[in-house]
C-alpha cells in the first residue's frame, strides 16, 4: 500500500496487480475518512494525545496517510524558500558537495538556508556552488560570513547573549528564574533569520549580509528578539521556551514589517567589527577551558559537557540558589559558563578592606554581594582586578575598571535589573517585564573582552576606585556604592555612571557581605605582591 499524495488512495498487491481504482474508499469506509480528516486538523500536541490513544492504529491504510502527514510536517532545516522539487534536489546536491569539499566544516546551521537563498539568484548548481565556496572560504575574522565547526557556532552564540544582555536586560531575570539554560535559549539565534523568518524578509538580511558579513546577522538577530520579547511581555506571555520565539518569528509579518525591522536593527549601536572579533575570541578561549574542541561534534558536545552551571547544592549567607542564577545570567557569557567560587565573606574572613583586598586581589572579575540588616541584597560586577588599585603613584583615589562593570539589586521594592554603564544619550523607555524600572537603550561602548584599546574619554570612566579607607563603585554624579572601611556600613546614591538608582536604603548597614570569583579566572596576584 503506497500513498500517492494526500487526497488519494492507491492500492498496490504484492503481484503488481492493481485494484481499486475506481472505487471511492471514502465510501467504503467513511469512518476511517473522518479519522482521517481530524488528524489533518489537529495541531502536535492533539496528535500526540492520538498517537498514544491508538487513534490511527485501524486500518492499516489509515495508519499509511497518518505517517505520510506527520513525516511531511516535520520541520526540516533545508529551508524551502519557494523552491520546487528540481530546486530542492539541487539544493541537497550542492550540499553534499559542499561537505565533500570542505571535509574540515563539521558544524554550520546556517549553511542548507543559504544554498537555498542564493540558488534562486543562481544560473546553474555551479554557479551557486562557487558563490557559497567564496563564503566559506573568506577568512578575514573581523568581516566573517559562516562558522564551519561547533566551537565557533557556540563561541557565536554567547557573543549574541552578550549583545542581548545589552538590548533586553529583564528577559534574562525570567529565563534565569525558570531554571532554563540560557546557552540553550541563544543557541538557535541564527536559525531565527535563516530558519524562521520568511522569504521575503530573509532575503532582505541577504542583502546586506554579503555585504557587511556576520555583523549584520547580530543586528537582525538583536532586533527580531527585542522586538519579539515586548510583544510577547505585552500578551502577558513569558517566553520560557525558544518555540516561542520560532513561531513568533515565523509570523512576524502580523506584527512587524520588513521596513520597520531593518530600520530597528540599524538603529542598534553596535561595537565595531574588531571589538566583536575580541569579544568572539574571548568566548571561544573560554568555551575551549571548558573542553570543547575544533573537532568537537555536537552530539558528543552534549554527552560530555554540561552548559548550565548547577546552582542546586549553592550555598551562600547572602542569596539563594535561584537568585545566584539571575545573577549569574547577568554576568558576560564567557565567565557565566563556569561555576561561581566564593573568595570572601565577612564571616569568615572578618570585617575589614585590608582582609577584603588580600582575598580577592588576583581574580578578575569578582561578583560584590551585599545583604544589609534589613534584609535588601544588591551588589556589583567588577571586571578588573583590585590590583589596579596600586598601579597609580597618585595619592588621590585613582579609578579604574571596563564597561562591563554594573551594579544590582536583588532583594528590595521594587527588584531591579542591572543598571549597566550607558553613554548613549538615547531616551530611555520603560521595561514591562518590570514594576517601576527604567530599561536603558544599549550602550554605545564598545564592548570589552580581555582590555581592548579604549578611547581617551572612556579611560577617564569612573568604575571603581579605592584605597584603605574606602571602596567606591561608581563615581559620576554620586556613588552607585560606597563601603566604610569596617565593612560594617556604606551608601549608595543615584549614578550617571551606570544610570543607576540607589541600590537600596541610602546608609545602610551590612548584615553580610561576600566575593564571589570565577571558577576559570586567571590569577595575578604574584605579579604585585602586598605593599
Amino acid at each position: 500500500m503506497t500513498i500517492s499524495e494526500l487526497g488519494n488512495w492507491e492500492i498496490c498487491s504484492s503481484s503488481g496487480m492493481k485494484y481499486g481504482q475506481f472505487v471511492d474508499w471514502e465510501m467504503i469506509d467513511p469512518e476511517a475518512a473522518k479519522r482521517y480528516q481530524q488528524i489533518l486538523k489537529s495541531e502536535h500536541q492533539q496528535l500526540k494525545a492520538m498517537g498514544r490513544g491508538g487513534f490511527w492504529a485501524m486500518p492499516h491504510t489509515l495508519r499509511a496517510k497518518a505517517y505520510y502527514h506527520i513525516i511531511h510536517s516535520i520541520n526540516s532545516r533545508l529551508k524551502r524558500y519557494c523552491l520546487n522539487e528540481a530546486g530542492l534536489n539541487s539544493a541537497k546536491k550542492i550540499l553534499l558537495c559542499l561537505g565533500s569539499y570542505f571535509p574540515d566544516m563539521n558544524f554550520c546551521p546556517i549553511l542548507p538556508a543559504l544554498v537555498s537563498l542564493i540558488i534562486h539568484f543562481s544560473q546553474d548548481e555551479a554557479e551557486c556552488f562557487h558563490s557559497v565556496s567564496r563564503l566559506i572560504c573568506y577568512n578575514d575574522p573581523n568581516k566573517r560570513y559562516i562558522d564551519q565547526t561547533f566551537l565557533t557556532y557556540r563561541a557565536s552564540c554567547m557573543t549574541f547573549g552578550d549583545l542581548a544582555n545589552r538590548c533586553c536586560r529583564g528577559i534574562r531575570k525570567l529565563i534565569a528564574s525558570s531554571h532554563q539554560n540560557l546557552f540553550e535559549f541563544y543557541s538557535d539565534w541564527i536559525m531565527w533569520i535563516f530558519a524562521d523568518l520568511p522569504f521575503t524578509y530573509a532575503i532582505r538580511v541577504l542583502d546586506v549580509y554579503l555585504l557587511e558579513g556576520y555583523k549584520v546577522l547580530y543586528r537582525f538577530a538583536a532586533a527580531t528578539y527585542s522586538h519579539v520579547i515586548k510583544i510577547l511581555i505585552s500578551e502577558y506571555l513569558i517566553p520560557n521556551d525558544i518555540t516561542i520565539t520560532s513561531e513568533f518569528v515565523q509570523n512576524v509579518a502580523r506584527h512587524c514589517t520588513v521596513e520597520k525591522l531593518l530600520e530597528a536593527a540599524f538603529m542598534i549601536p553596535m561595537a565595531t567589527r574588531k571589538e566583536l572579533n575580541l569579544l568572539f575570541n574571548a568566548n571561544k578561549d573560554s568555551l575551549m577551558q571548558k573542553g570543547v574542541s575544533i573537532h568537537q561534534k555536537r552530539s558528543l558536545m552534549y554527552r560530555t559537557f554540561y552548559w548550565n552551571v548547577n546552582f542546586t547544592n549553592f550555598s551562600s549567607s547572602v542569596v539563594t540558589g535561584t537568585e545566584m542564577r539571575v545573577v549569574w545570567a547577568w554576568i558576560p557569557e564567557r565567565f557565566a559558563l563556569f561555576s561561581p567560587i566564593r573568595l570572601f565573606n565577612t564571616a569568615d574572613h572578618g570585617r575589614s578592606l585590608a582582609s577584603f583586598y588580600s582575598h580577592v586581589e588576583g581574580h578578575e572579575p569578582v561578583v560584590l554581594m551585599i545583604k544589609t540588616v534589613d534584609e535588601e541584597v544588591f551588589g556589583a560586577f567588577l571586571s578588573t582586578d583590585m590590583t589596579e588599585r596600586r598601579k597609580h603613584d597618585s595619592e588621590e583615589l585613582t579609578y579604574f575598571g571596563t564597561g562591563e562593570c554594573f551594579v544590582f539589586t536583588v532583594r528590595h521594592i521594587p527588584a531591579t535589573p542591572p543598571q549597566q554603564v550607558q553613554i548613549s544619550n538615547s531616551a530611555s523607555s520603560q521595561d514591562p517585564s518590570f514594576l517601576t524600572i527604567p530599561f536603558t537603550a544599549p550602550s554605545e561602548e564598545p564592548i570589552t573582552a580581555k582590555e581592548p584599546k579604549r578611547p581617551k574619554e572612556q579611560e577617564a570612566a569612573m568604575f571603581i576606585a579605592g584605597d584603605d579607607s574606602q571602596l567606591i563603585i561608581g563615581g559620576d554624579g554620586g556613588h552607585a556604592l560606597c563601603l566604610q572601611e569596617d565593612l560594617k556600613g556604606g551608601y549608595t546614591a543615584s549614578c550617571d555612571t551606570f544610570k543607576s538608582i540607589p541600590l537600596c536604603k541610602t546608609h545602610f548597614r551590612v548584615q553580610s557581605l561576600e566575593v564571589w570569583g570565577i571558577q576559570n579566572s586567571i590569577s595575578f596576584s604574584h605579579c604585585f605582591p602586598p605593599q
